[in-house]
Parts: structure tokens; C-alpha cells; sequence
């Protein structure tokens, strides 16, 4: 690869990230309509990718070539949306001349953003005395228009929205919700804060048995009553576990099949953040399309792996899909669990993480004593031995999580032998 080519992918690595710290903060977009009118593909090409991310899935945008005048000409005919984003290279004068006649043509309730290339303060007040809700001056990224968005239709006094963070295991049996519980347990311990957990495996969930209750509701009522689904009757659902911890738990049994709708959960989760400012979504080992949408617009994802190789590969196919799916996102996080199985042939943490490119925030050695006992007697695992190296790893993870810490270590990046392995036997 030449220096100039090299320059440009790190610009755009760079860009990519400074998105995903942008957007970070950033609250789902409510449901909306957004017209935007583009002279410029350097403006029509961020408003796209707004488009795309999972905070902008509510809302409805389309986006035309053709600036104000444009506009000007399709609401001759057309009502207009709850926003019209319009850019324009005119000069100041000539842009507030054109802005009066689309004025002209609004309702009013339509708000207007103005995407400019004059870095100029007088224009700036004019545009807003005129009622534009927001002035940008261009060039702009994404986590900018979607900022603005953002600013203009989320109410700042509304309450907080809760974080949620999905964990989901690289394969059956790898220990994913019970690192899920553990980690619940220690952010509401460590940190004072209120945390509810969702068992989303229905017919075999085991967050009951973990926190030792046996609601006679939870995640089934709730999932099965879309209508009633509000915060006091969400409250009404939750197990409470501990004094800051409660549990929308599964049924775990088999009287009936659970087939839903890919937004079938998305009600619970929007209820679930109102009432909590953590939200642990502990999702099954299955491929449908309401885990994948769960999966999509959760705030932060945690895989739970295995130093095996069909955990790697199905680890590999994981973070591949999320970087492409989700591209104004960090990257989810990786737990290795059960590190140091006896007799076991295992790949070691360096390999398994190469190909990823992605640093494990916590290595977690095989212990069945500890684990057994703690699940045999429906505690956790501070509970059972709150200075056990594996219970200092499980709080350090939910510090990571919390954004109270960062990974220690950095991921070399490079391709691993053992991928290659499993290419060539896919080719056999």
C-alpha cells in the first residue's frame, strides 16, 4: 500500500471514529419525516449516512439533488415534513431572498435547516430571526446532522434515556448470560445505579434460576400485551433481584412457541430506558429477526466467546456484520470465557483476537467450582467470593462498559493462521 493510500484509509479509520464519539451521547431520533435538497454531494452523501444509523431508524428521509430552488418547485405541489433541510452556495442576500419564497410554501410546523458555505455571524442571525431552527456551515459529517436532528426534536427536559447493553454468546454454552447477570449485579453494586436485566431467551432462560426468583410474571406478558406496555405497567412486570438490581425474566418453559415480529421488543426496551439508567439485554444464541434488530440498536454489544475455533468463527461473522451494519458505532466488546479448559485444545488470545481486530476487554479462566456453586445457590458471584481474581475481572468489565475505564491493552492488528484454517476448510 503507497504512503498517499495508507494517509487516506487512516483519515477515514479517524473520521469513523470521531463519528462514533460524537454520536455516543446522541438519543434516537423520534418519528419523523425529513425532506433534504442537496447541491453538493459532500452534503448528500453524511445526510445519507445519518439515514442510515440505527438513532435515525424511526424517522423517514429522503433526499433530493437540488437546492433551494428545487424545494421551492416540489412544495409547489407537496405538503411539507415535520423537517426540510436544504443546502445552499448562494451568497447571503441571495440565500434570505430564496428562504422567504419556501417560507412561503411551509405549514407551520415544519422546521427548516439551512447547510451554508458562508462562515458568517451576521447571516447566522438573520436566518434565525427569520425562524430557520438551526444555520450549519458546511462541510458537515453525520453525528452533525443527526446532532442537529437531535437538538431540534428530542425535548431536553424529557427524561434521561437509560443505556442499553446486549449481550450475546459466539455459540451455545459460553457462558454469555451468566457473565450478562454477574456484570448487572456488579453495576448496580459498584456503582449505586439502577439496573434492570431482560432475559430474552423465553423458553430457556436462566436469569431466574441466577437471581434465585420465580416471578409469576415478566418478558412473556410483556411481549404478549404490546398494548399495555407502559412504564407503571412495566414496573409491575420487574423481579426485584437486589436493592438497585430488577429482572424482566423469562417464562423458561415450552407451553407455547415464541415467533415474533422484528420490532416485537423494541416497545419493552424504549419503557425499560425511561425507568433505568442501565438496561442488560441478555439475548439468546439464535438468528432471527428480532434478535438481529434487539442486537442492531442496542447501545453497546459485548460477545461472549470460547478459544475455540467455531467461537471464533461465528465471533469473525459477528463483529464483520456489526461493522457494517452499525458504521457510526465503536465496535462491540469481547469477552473470552472458560480460558484454560483442562485437555483442551485452545487457540490462544492473541490468534483469537487478530483477525478481529479487536482487543478482549476480560479474559475469564475455566473455574467450575466458583461458577457452579454460585449457580447452584441462585447467587452471584461477588456474593460467593468478593475478592476472587474472576470477580475483580467481572467488576472491571462492568467499569469498561459504564465508560469508568478503558481496555489496558491494544490488539495487534494482522490476520491469523487460524482463520486462514477455517477458509480452507469452508473450500473443501
Amino acid at each position: 500500500m503507497s504512503n498517499l493510500a495508507y494517509d487516506s484509509a487512516l483519515d477515514v479509520e479517524r473520521s469513523a471514529d470521531r463519528d462514533a464519539s460524537a454520536m455516543y451521547a446522541l438519543r434516537p431520533v423520534p418519528r419523523i419525516s425529513i425532506q433534504a435538497f442537496c447541491e453538493t454531494d459532500g452534503i448528500a452523501v453524511p445526510i445519507e449516512r445519518a439515514g442510515e444509523d440505527r438513532r435515525m431508524a424511526k424517522a423517514h428521509l429522503k433526499i433530493h439533488m437540488g437546492g433551494i430552488p428545487t424545494a421551492v418547485e416540489f412544495y409547489q405541489n407537496a405538503p411539507t415534513p415535520n423537517l426540510i433541510i436544504v443546502e445552499s452556495r448562494s451568497e447571503p442576500r441571495q440565500l434570505l431572498e430564496s428562504l422567504g419564497e419556501l417560507a412561503e410554501l411551509c405549514d407551520p410546523s415544519t422546521k427548516v435547516v439551512v447547510i451554508g458555505h458562508y462562515n458568517d455571524v451576521a447571516l447566522y442571525r438573520d436566518l434565525i430571526k427569520a425562524g430557520v431552527s438551526e444555520y450549519m456551515v458546511a462541510p458537515i459529517s453525520l453525528a452533525d446532522i443527526v446532532g442537529v436532528i437531535t437538538h431540534i426534536f428530542v425535548d431536553p427536559e424529557a427524561d434521561p434515556i437509560g443505556r442499553s447493553i446486549a449481550f450475546v454468546g459466539a455459540k451455545g454454552g459460553v457462558g454469555s448470560s451468566t457473565i450478562a447477570h454477574n456484570v448487572a449485579w456488579a453495576m448496580s453494586n459498584l456503582f449505586s445505579s439502577e439496573v434492570v436485566v431482560a432475559d430474552f431467551d423465553l423458553a430457556f432462560g436462566t436469569a431466574n434460576i441466577n437471581f434465585d426468583q420465580d416471578p409469576a410474571q415478566g418478558m412473556a406478558e410483556a411481549v404478549f400485551s404490546p398494548e399495555r406496555i407502559d412504564e407503571v405497567y412495566l414496573d409491575r412486570l420487574l423481579a426485584q433481584c437486589a436493592e438497585r438490581l430488577s429482572l424482566l425474566a423469562a417464562p423458561s418453559t415450552l407451553d407455547r412457541v415464541y415467533d415474533f415480529d422484528a420490532d416485537a421488543f423494541s416497545q419493552i426496551i424504549e419503557t425499560a430506558q425511561r425507568s433505568a439508567p442501565l438496561l442488560v439485554l441478555d439475548l439468546p444464541h439464535v438468528w432471527t429477526g428480532w434478535s438481529k434488530q434487539t442486537l442492531l440498536q442496542a447501545d453497546e454489544i459485548v460477545i461472549t466467546a470460547t478459544p475455540e475455533l467455531a467461537s471464533l468463527r461465528n465471533t469473525k461473522n459477528l463483529v464483520d456484520m456489526l461493522k457494517r451494519t452499525r458504521p457510526n458505532d465503536a465496535p462491540p466488546k469481547l469477552i473470552i470465557n472458560q480460558s484454560g479448559v483442562p485437555k483442551r485444545t485452545e487457540i490462544s488470545v492473541a490468534d483469537f483476537s487478530d483477525p478481529l481486530g479487536i482487543t478482549p476487554i476480560s479474559v475469564i479462566p475455566f473455574d467450575p467450582q466458583l461458577f457452579g456453586n454460585a449457580g447452584n445457590n441462585g447467587r452471584m458471584l461477588g456474593e460467593m467470593d468478593a475478592k476472587h481474581p474472576t470477580v475483580q475481572a467481572v467488576n472491571e468489565i462492568a467499569h469498561v462498559l459504564t465508560g469508568r475505564a478503558e481496555i489496558k491493552a491494544k490488539a495487534k492488528p494482522g490476520i491469523s493462521g487460524i482463520l486462514g484454517k477455517l477458509k480452507l476448510k469452508k473450500k473443501k
